[in-house]
């Protein structure tokens, strides 16, 4: 589908459509310049994407920390 740039401002929601159906719609400038309207699809979250990178034992930071920690925490 092809469509002058002019004629966007009525059918923008059709277009929308139509690109997300998987029609190919390119819209056309005054000056010749042609834009083609896709779909851009959603990053995937990946779970457990980080298993087996983070090395066991690591710090609990659900544990209190030492009064070392906390003075360098702190910044004392």
């Amino acid at each position: 589908m092809r469509v002058a740039v002019s004629d966007t401002n009525t059918e923008l929601l059709e277009l929308i459509d139509a690109a997300e159906s998987g029609e190919e719609v390119i819209v056309t400038g005054k000056s010749g310049t042609e834009i083609r309207l896709v779909p851009v699809e959603a990053p995937r979250f990946i779970s457990g994407i980080l298993k087996g990178k983070v090395p066991p034992g690591g710090p609990d930071f659900l544990e209190p920390m030492s009064e070392e920690e906390l003075r360098d925490w702190e910044g004392a």
